[in-house]
């Protein structure tokens, strides 16, 4: 299978990197085809200009390039911190500019504005992971868990991308090697449960 793997951090010597590397390994050695982005290491542009915004616009070659990939894709992985209950700037940037209409969605012909989507995207499966240093249940108490939301319902099935996985990883900032060897045990189990081999 060809799957894109999206990393979303600034840090090359984050967790979030360890994540990223781990999912990679998994998936190569599972005989996947694997195009892996650190979005921050490509200096990924994240602004979104007025003329890229319409459906078939000219794009940048760099956008036009991950938007094919994204297009071939059939599984996704995003790995990012979790910042403000949002991506990174940077990711959310490369959501703005590549998961774009007739890329990843368009709207039925004769949609009079309801904005009811049909889903563009080739892959079946998206798994994202999440680091953060707030506790799930204050997350979930206070929060509500804003990027369960956005990535599940706003993102993935907006663009046809049904089954989906979540996992958030936390406290990372008082987490002890070992604590982070076993979350990434974790996330091998699950990339080989969701892409085998």
């Amino acid at each position: 299978m060809k799957i894109s793997v999206i990393l979303g951090h600034p840090n090359k010597d984050s967790f979030n990197h360890a994540i990223a590397n781990t999912i990679v390994e998994a998936l190569l050695k599972n005989g996947h085809d694997v195009v892996f982005h650190d979005l921050y290491k490509e200096n990924f542009d994240p602004i979104t200009t007025a003329q890229e915004i319409r459906k078939g616009a000219s794009l940048e070659k760099v956008v036009e390039k991950h938007c094919n990939e994204i297009s071939k894709a059939e599984g996704i992985v995003i790995v990012h911190p979790n910042w403000w209950g949002q991506p990174p700037a940077i990711l959310k940037g490369w959501v703005d500019r590549v998961l774009r209409p007739g890329v990843a969605y368009e709207f039925k012909e004769g949609d009079g504005g309801e904005g009811v989507p049909e889903g563009l995207l080739k892959a079946k499966t998206a798994l994202v992971f999440n680091t953060g240093d707030t506790p799930k249940e204050r997350e979930l108490q206070v929060f509500g868990d804003p990027l369960e939301v956005l990535w599940k319902k706003c993102i993935f099935d907006f663009c046809g991308v049904k089954t989906f996985y979540r996992k958030m990883f936390g406290v990372v900032v008082t987490s002890k090697p070992e604590k982070r060897q076993n979350w990434l045990k974790e996330v091998e189990t699950t990339v080989n449960m969701y892409f085998p081999a």
